[in-house]
């Protein structure tokens, strides 16, 4: 499933991290960054990913 995770994180960071952890603070913060730069999304989405 992490797998999975990754691809979305990669793609789409905001579903990847809606997958890992819900709708929750790291979400809001993803989708912020996301907007911000499409790059910090993505590093934002693989660490907490991988974090957990």
């Amino acid at each position: 499933m992490d797998i999975v995770r990754l691809l979305c994180a990669v793609f789409l960071p905001p579903l990847g991290v809606f997958l890992q952890v819900g709708f929750g603070l790291d979400f809001w913060l993803n989708i912020l960054l996301t907007c911000l730069g499409y790059i910090p999304g993505i590093i934002h989405a693989v660490w907490i990913i991988a974090k957990k």
